[in-house]
C-alpha cells in the first residue's frame, strides 16, 4: 500500500487531524511543532494524542512527520539562534515522547559563511546535547537544494554529520525530490544512480521519509520552490516512477505542494492510482 500523506495543521488536535488526513485518502501526515518561524509551543493534549494514537492504529497510518520551525539553525554564527535551536530542539523531542514510532525532521541549517565543516560540526554539537537513549523518535535530515550557506545539499554532508552522532541508530534522512532536483540529484533522468550515489554515501536503511513535491525552478539550480505535481520542472511521469522506485516505494510521502485540503485529495488519488501494488 502506498503511504502518503500532506502538510496539516495540528491547531485543533491530533485526533482531529487523523480523521481530516483520513478524509482526503492518506494515511499519512506531516505537521509543524510549532509556529514555523519559531515561538512557545502548545503543552500537547495526553487525552487528545491517545485518541489519536487509537485511531491511527486503527486505521492503518504509516508513521507521521514532525517539521522543527525553520528558524531552528544550529550552526548560525550567532550563540542566542543556536542556544534557541538547542532549546526548541529539545523540547520538541520530549513532546514527541508522547507519540509511538514517530519522526522529526529538521532542515540542517546554514553556516552563514563560516564553511561546510564548522556547520557540520555544530550541527553534530546540537544533536548530541539533545538526543536521548530512551526517546522514541527518529531525527531525521532533511536534504536541502543548496541554497546559500545551507549545509545538506550534498549526501556526503548528511553521512558526515550522522558519522558525527553518538545515538547513530536513532538518526535517518528525508529525501525532498524538489530540493535534491534543485541540488543537482538528476531523479529525472537517472534516479537509480541517484538512490545508489545515496545507498553508497549514507545507507538505504537511514532513508525514512520523503517530501514528494515538484520543482518550479530548473535543475541544478539550487533554489527551494515547490510546484504541484506535474507543474514543474521534475514533472509527473518522474514521480511517478519514484514513488514506485524500489528503494523508497514503502517510505511515508509527505506532499508539500502549494495546495489547499482539496488541491491534496486529488495529488493523493493521482499518485495512488499510479502506485503499483
Amino acid at each position: 500500500m502506498l503511504n502518503i500523506g500532506c502538510h496539516l495543521s495540528i491547531s485543533k488536535g491530533f485526533a482531529h487531524i487523523g480523521i481530516e488526513a483520513k478524509s482526503i485518502g492518506a494515511n499519512t501526515f506531516q505537521f509543524f511543532t510549532r509556529n514555523p518561524q519559531g515561538g512557545k509551543a502548545k503543552e500537547l493534549d495526553s487525552a487528545d494524542v491517545e485518541k489519536y494514537n487509537s485511531y491511527a492504529s486503527e486505521n492503518g497510518f504509516a508513521p507521521i512527520v514532525a517539521h522543527a520551525p525553520y528558524t531552528l539553525n544550529p550552526c548560525s554564527d550567532n550563540p542566542q539562534t543556536r542556544e534557541f535551536a538547542q532549546m526548541v530542539f529539545a523540547d520538541d523531542l520530549r513532546r514527541m515522547s508522547k507519540i509511538p514510532h514517530n519522526y522529526y525532521n529538521f532542515h540542517p541549517g546554514s553556516h552563514v559563511g563560516q564553511g561546510i565543516e564548522k556547520g557540520i560540526e555544530m550541527i553534530v554539537d546540537l544533536l548530541n546535547s539533545v538526543m536521548q537513549q530512551d526517546q522514541n523518535t527518529t531525527v531525521l535530515l532533511e536534504t536541502m537544494s543548496g541554497k546559500g550557506s545551507e549545509v545538506g545539499a550534498e549526501f556526503n554532508q548528511l553521512a558526515e554529520i550522522i558519522s558525527g552522532v553518538r545515538l547513530k541508530e536513532k538518526m535517518g534522512v528525508c529525501l525532498d525530490t524538489c530540493h535534491i532536483f534543485a541540488a543537482g540529484y538528476d531523479i529525472v533522468h537517472d534516479l537509480d544512480s541517484v538512490m545508489t550515489e545515496f545507498d553508497k554515501n549514507i545507507g538505504l536503511s537511514r532513508l525514512k521519509a520523503v517530501h514528494l513535491n515538484d520543482s518550479l525552478m530548473p535543475f541544478a539550480s539550487h533554489k527551494d520552490r515547490h510546484a504541484k505535481i506535474g507543474e514543474g520542472e521534475i514533472g509527473q511521469e518522474a514521480l511517478i516512477r519514484f514513488i514506485n522506485h524500489p528503494t523508497v516505494r514503502k517510505l511515508p510521502f509527505i506532499l508539500e505542494t502549494p495546495n489547499d485540503l482539496d488541491g491534496y485529495e486529488k495529488e493523493i488519488a493521482l499518485m495512488r492510482k499510479n502506485y503499483t501494488a
